[in-house]
């Protein structure tokens, strides 16, 4: 029902209106009635309404002016002018100052319907535009949150060494405040557990629990949110520290109470350690995991905190982990082996929490590794979880060494497979790459370095498998995905540049228009076109 407010200095003129016509069965509800324009205007500042009727003359505050005030301050709200015969061309031509449309007095019962009936739909029309545009934000607001999302979930899985590349692609994911080498960073995880154990309806709430987690992290300045698929029912929470204003005991409070109230389930969330600068993000992420593994079997609420870890508790030094790397890149097992016991074969001169915690670092480098060559099959996952629950449990430290090293081999057979076949599988990953992380700066030198590959090798090779060289496929590449984010109107034109690696949208409106003959501007148009004739 559309609410309305009748004004008019004299009753009876009010009691006739009311009177005229069947006004719920028209859509309407009367919901009060004003002397004068300036009642009428205190009624709108404490009531919701969308439709007024006023008389022309008035004392105090006449039709006109209260027309036009109410326009000011409440345009959403429409408003019928009511005036005699002599007042009636000097109200018809008042019409741009807020009046909606005028009613000549008496007021004839199927006049007065016409116009609510028009008013109504013009109404309806607008209400359903509004849930568009608001659909429409959320999608965008989507949209960049799962471009987000997909990247910090790169930054603590994966292998990465070009600081200077993230920290472009931080500024075109709007996400400067993590660029600077001075800020700090916690991990929160929120696990999602049912008091009476019912998989089933944590399969039902898993989809609201997300929108809430993200709901939290949009109403909070430098707080993210990611998942990651190889941990079950767990949101991760990013949120970059400020020390003059530390929100995390109400923000794991929020979290706490909106999932019980609203959910009807129970959170156990782990706490990590402050880590300092991007190159740090796995630390700070493995350290809230390890504080979650601490967590007390059954359904209960529980809040472990794992932020009193010492520096020298996650200790790996990127030399350690580029040789790790090189010696899977290299399908040598011999070297993986060697320096795997010489990183956790000392367990007597390290503490549980640091021993886990390195453990957890070759675990994610062997997973970038399979994920990289897009080897993560059943045995490999099956392989990786039991290496995650021996890590968690920690009965053995050389339970934990055997089955990584186990895993190690299996992957590196596997990447001995790819290197030594006619070139299809690392290609494959190549092409992987570039399909994930198509907005970087890449160059052939790069996924050269980055696959151990000579790079006039690589050119060759990826031309004659893919039958087009890799710069010209990460154009494709980009420009298919531009097309998809231009698809929604609520993201501008340089924003559509940023999300696929174009920092000018200059020179990204010449290469669209050079590989598609329309510029951005036009594709969008032609597609809401053809949305508008379906």
């Amino acid at each position: 029902m559309l609410k309305v407010l009748i004004t008019d200095d004299e009753k009876q003129v009010r009691m006739g209106l009311r009177m005229k016509i069947d006004w719920e069965e028209e859509g309407f509800e009367i919901i009060g009635e004003a002397s004068n324009g300036k009642e009428a205007l205190e009624w709108l500042r404490t009531m919701k309404t969308d439709l007024v009727i006023t008389d022309m003359r008035m004392p105090i505050m006449d039709g006109l002016e209260f027309a036009q005030r109410c326009f000011e301050e409440f345009p959403q709200v429409k408003v019928i002018v009511l005036s005699g015969y002599s007042d009636f061309e000097y109200v018809r031509g008042s019409m741009q100052k807020g009046v909606k449309d005028y009613l000549l007095k008496p007021v004839a019962p199927d006049e007065l319907e016409d116009i609510l009936r028009k008013i109504r739909k013009e109404t309806e029309e607008e209400k359903k535009k509004q849930v568009e545009a608001a659909q429409m934000r959320h999608l965008a607001m989507t949209r960049l949150q799962e471009v987000q999302e997909q990247y910090l979930l790169y930054l603590v899985k994966e292998e990465w060494t070009e600081s200077s590349m993230v920290k472009e692609r931080l500024r075109q994911l709007h996400l400067e405040d993590m660029a600077s080498e001075s800020r700090k960073f916690r991990f929160i995880t929120v696990e999602i557990r049912d008091k009476n154990e019912q998989a089933y309806r944590l399969k039902e709430l898993w989809l609201p629990f997300q929108m809430m987690c993200k709901e939290i992290a949009h109403g909070e300045k430098g707080l993210y949110t990611f998942y990651d698929p190889s941990y079950a029912n767990m949101i991760h929470f990013l949120q970059v520290v400020d020390k003059e204003h530390d929100t995390l005991p109400s923000l794991v409070k929020d979290i706490q109470k909106n999932v019980q109230n609203l959910l009807h389930l129970e959170t156990v969330i782990g706490l990590g350690s402050v880590v300092g600068g991007v190159a740090n993000l796995k630390n700070g992420y493995i350290s809230s995991l390890l504080a979650w593994s601490k967590s007390q079997l059954g359904s209960r609420s529980q809040i472990i905190d794992a932020s009193d870890l010492q520096e020298d508790d996650y200790e790996f030094s990127s030399d350690m982990e580029r040789k790790l790397i090189n010696a899977v890149e290299t399908a040598n097992f011999g070297l993986f082996k060697e320096n795997l016991e010489n990183l956790l074969g000392r367990n007597e001169a390290q503490s549980i929490m640091a021993f886990s915690f390195l453990s957890n670092r070759v675990l994610f480098l062997l997973g970038s590794a399979a994920r990289k060559y897009d080897m993560e099959t059943r045995d490999v996952q099956n392989m990786m979880w039991s290496c995650q629950q021996s890590i968690w449990e920690l009965n053995s430290f050389h339970k934990v060494i055997e089955q990584l090293m186990e895993l190690g081999q299996l992957i590196i057979e596997k990447v001995r497979t790819a290197r030594f076949s006619n070139g299809k599988l690392i290609i494959e990953g190549v092409r992987q790459y570039l399909d994930q992380h198509y907005a970087n700066e890449i160059s052939l030198t790069f996924l050269s370095e980055m696959f151990h590959i000579n790079s006039a090798h690589l050119s060759e090779t990826f031309k004659h498998q893919v039958g087009q060289n890799f710069s010209d496929y990460l154009l494709n590449v980009r420009m298919e995905k531009a097309k998809e984010f231009l698809k929604d109107k609520q993201l501008k034109i340089i924003d559509v540049a940023n999300l696929v690696g174009y920092s000018n949208s200059g020179y990204f409106s010449t290469v669209f228009k050079k590989h598609f003959q329309q510029t951005p501007v036009d594709f969008r148009h032609s597609y809401e076109e053809k949305l508008g004739r379906i």
